[in-house]
């Protein structure tokens, strides 16, 4: 029912988990694909190489820290596909911080997860506005709207960008543009490789789960699919919380 056809998509950090998830879900739904990587090339070409469809898909390494190199690698991706109809901002990362972490942890965090979401986004709006029409996900979390202890850099980080995703919304509309937000609770993801090895720890965040799961990265990229869809056309500014009702936070 969801189709993409004739659109093309821009994914970043989409190599792996959920990145990854979406660039296959949005790729069967008939969109072409730019993604963005960090370092692991190998991964982004094994992703290329595993799937099974028509539509053009390309990854591109870019550094989120660095305004010169998104520009550059925006502009490149408007060239080689046209245009650029649908940003999933997706990459972040997510580290320990207790109240005394160093201004270097603080500073990475907001620079990756924030900053280099506004950057991007930034990038890419000039199209979308001369195409009047585009789709912005942001991918946050609910860390984002309740905090979350020892991770309160991940968390102002997320946070503020469901304020810049509300902010963003109405000031895009007017322009064919709606932006909204996917806030995933716990995904099985490899960013949670190292915390989920403790296997107790692991079944306890399960056991506190209604639905009785943790979420795979493609129970959040289906989400990130109905949003850039036309099925969601006429919902902006919204946060839509994916957590298998253990945080119930709107």
């Amino acid at each position: 029912m969801i189709s993409l056809n004739g659109k093309t998509a821009l994914i970043t950090g989409g190599s792996r988990g959920i990145g990854a998830a979406c660039v296959e879900l949005f790729s069967e739904a008939g969109a072409d694909i730019a993604f963005t990587y960090k370092s692991n090339k190998t991964a982004a070409d094994n992703l290329i190489t595993s799937l099974k469809n028509n539509s053009r898909v390309r990854a591109y390494k870019m550094d989120l820290e660095s305004e010169i190199d998104i520009l550059h690698i925006v502009n490149v991706i408007k060239n080689e596909f046209g245009r650029i109809d649908i940003l999933v901002n997706n990459a972040g990362i997510w580290k320990f911080g207790d109240a005394e972490m160093t201004l270097s942890d603080w500073e990475e965090t907001i620079r990756i997860n924030l900053t280099g979401t506004f950057l991007v986004t930034k990038a890419v709006v000039p199209g979308m506005k001369a195409n009047n029409f585009g789709r912005i996900i942001n991918i946050t979390s609910t860390a984002g709207q309740r905090g979350e202890a020892f991770h309160s850099h991940y968390a102002a980080s997320k946070g503020a960008v469901i304020s810049y995703t509300k902010s963003l919304s109405t000031e895009l509309g007017p322009h064919g543009i709606t932006v909204n937000s996917v806030a995933p609770g716990w995904v099985d993801t490899d960013m949670c490789e190292e915390v989920f090895s403790d296997k107790e720890y692991k079944e306890s965040v399960r056991a506190g789960i209604p639905v009785g799961r943790i979420a795979s990265a493609r129970d959040i990229a289906g989400p990130a699919l109905f949003l850039a869809s036309e099925l969601a056309r006429h919902i902006t500014g919204e946060i839509l919380n994916v957590n298998g009702g253990s945080v119930l936070c709107g």
